[in-house]
């Protein structure tokens, strides 16, 4: 276990991760485009993907929330070595890692408050694929309208109408990720 936690950073952190950054900031730039990111190898059964925005987005100052399978001895001992993110619950978490069906309820997340809607949690939601067919997207970002594949359309309509609160969203599917802003209205 320990010389698994030791691989699978970036080979080249400063360049890796600047290269992680900007796909991920495309990504929420751009609402259901989907972006390659590439760099990172994190044990089973958290994919190189999550595993680059990880590396990217989180340090020893983000609480990380693991939801479900994601939450085991060889993801955590990875994440101590590679980013030294504490581990914490839902309610205090800035990220929330894990599938769908382990996220949810979203009620359990932080959406800000109105004098800091910042102060919301990221979910990276792992999911067996990404494609542009799906949902319709509509909002900032988006020229007409988008598509991406969701896991289900009510829960980000809800997201959406409480903007400027609420979640925002990077889905990841192996070694690509789309995104979804709490700005982003779901048809």
């Amino acid at each position: 276990m320990i010389a698994d936690a030791l691989a699978g950073g970036f080979a080249d952190p400063a360049i890796d991760a600047a290269h992680a950054f900007r796909a991920v900031m495309d990504a929420m730039a751009r609402p259901g485009t989907i972006r390659p990111v590439a760099g990172a190898e994190p044990p089973a059964p958290l994919s190189p993907a999550a595993g680059a925005v990880l590396l990217t987005l989180c340090d020893t100052d983000t609480p990380l929330h693991l939801a479900g399978s994601l939450d085991d001895a060889d993801v955590r001992a990875w994440i101590a070595f590679h980013i030294g993110a504490p581990i914490v619950g839902s309610d205090t978490c800035t990220f929330a890692c894990g599938s769908w069906a382990d996220l949810v309820p979203l009620s359990r997340y932080s959406t800000g408050t109105p004098e800091y809607p910042d102060r919301s949690a990221t979910l990276i939601v792992e999911v067996p694929e990404l494609t542009n067919d799906g949902a319709v997207l509509m909002g900032p970002g988006i020229r007409d309208r988008a598509h991406l594949s969701l896991p289900e359309k009510d829960a980000f309509r809800a997201n959406a109408r409480a903007y400027p609160l609420g979640l925002d969203f990077i889905f990841t599917s192996g070694t690509r990720i789309a995104a979804l802003p709490r700005s982003t209205e779901v048809l």
